[in-house]
């Protein structure tokens, strides 16, 4: 069981945006909350006065730690905070991100980091100035057999790594017109497809998480299917990684039958490997003899990735990888605070990121070519 919370001070936590009623919201709450690592004390979780009282509430709040002028928010609570998520729609992420940087508050961005590389470039130039804290949550590679999967491959049980197949399809934009209410700005894409921004940048971290390759040059093949004009719903990629390693990408949000079939399959010359988020416990390796072994929280060989908060037998799953990131955020926190800077293997800030926003900058730009486009080709102003 987790006990290392005891030895712990909870961080105190802000949220600008994420009310109850957001896409992500409560589950950041809850993730944060998990391990006694952080508190929320206050938050701006909406413009809209009574959907902010009503998450305030909701999260047992003082009514005077609940705001709906986010900039008000941080003018009045920024000596009270340790730390602000920031939950905003992705397009209005750079704005908050800049302004808590520049009033000294460590920040926690949901993913996408920013809509486009231009709002990245911002972001880069207000870290360099303020030396400040940024870690962008990609929460998939907080379940532990993604994490036990990266050792595999470092400890070299796959061998050379060839290729990776990768994908997330949905289907929320292709159900019963009655059944769909996506939120308005999901369905305008600029530079960088919303798509891509909601999905895509998951798996282009699942594969850098994995293999520690970079991306040199993408093919991209984006489609349209739902009945929302204007937008790509569906997007086929192929990435040249590092080392001539492969990888193939599919995103979509008009696939039906699956509501989040995040799947990755990563080859090597000596062996490969399986894992669906739809059975997280599970990781199936395959051996040179075709063989397979398969591993879960009771029988993985590298038994520190896993934090159990409860015996196997009883799936750990989303919420719990995303309250590993929130740990590993807090640890990386704190080393920030005694020394200016931190390593971790687990989370991420601006230059990672960042490449994920180059990378599908450069795939819209190849859809249009109808050609590869490498990274250092592609316009980023």
């Amino acid at each position: 069981m987790i006990t290392n919370s005891q030895a712990h001070q909870p961080l105190r936590l802000g949220f600008i945006g994420g009310s109850t009623q957001s896409a992500v919201g409560h589950a950041h709450w809850v993730a944060s909350q998990l391990d006694d690592r952080w508190r929320v004390v206050s938050g701006c979780f909406s413009r809209n006065e009574s959907k902010s009282k009503a998450t305030g509430t909701a999260w047992h709040l003082p009514e005077n730690k609940v705001f709906t002028d986010w900039k008000h928010y941080i003018a009045e609570e920024k000596h009270n905070l340790d730390a602000v998520v920031v939950l905003t729609p992705t397009p209005h992420h750079h704005k908050v991100v800049c302004h808590l940087l520049e009033n000294n508050i460590a920040v926690i961005c949901e993913k996408a980091m920013a809509a486009n590389l231009e709002q990245s470039s911002h972001i880069q130039k207000t870290l360099e100035k303020t030396k400040g804290f940024l870690a962008v949550t990609f929460n998939y590679s907080g379940y532990p057999m993604i994490r036990d999967l990266k050792r595999h491959i470092q400890a070299g049980k796959l061998g050379n790594l060839k290729q990776i197949q990768i994908e997330m399809p949905s289907d929320g934009f292709i159900q019963a017109k009655e059944k769909m209410s996506p939120q308005a700005w999901r369905l305008k894409d600029g530079k960088i497809p919303t798509l891509l921004l909601d999905l895509a940048v998951h798996i282009h971290h699942l594969t850098g998480f994995v293999s520690e390759l970079k991306p040199l040059s993408i093919n991209a093949d984006f489609h349209h299917f739902s009945i929302f004009d204007g937008i790509v719903d569906d997007a086929y990629m192929w990435v040249h990684y590092e080392n001539d390693f492969r990888a193939s990408m599919w995103v979509s949000k008009t696939a039906l039958g699956h509501r989040n079939g995040l799947k990755l399959r990563v080859f090597g010359d000596q062996g490969s490997a399986e894992w669906y988020q739809e059975e997280p416990e599970r990781l199936h390796i395959y051996n040179k003899d075709s063989s397979r072994t398969t591993y879960d929280r009771g029988n993985c060989i590298y038994p520190d990735e896993v934090r159990d908060r409860f015996k196997p037998g009883h799936p750990s799953g989303f919420i719990e990888a995303f309250a590993n990131l929130y740990q590993d955020i807090a640890d990386a926190y704190e080393q920030y605070k005694e020394t200016g800077q931190y390593k971790s293997d687990y989370v991420y800030g601006w230059q990672h990121a960042n490449e994920g926003l180059a990378l599908f900058q450069a795939a819209n730009l190849a859809n249009k070519n109808r050609a590869w486009v490498s990274l250092a080709e592609a316009t980023y102003t």
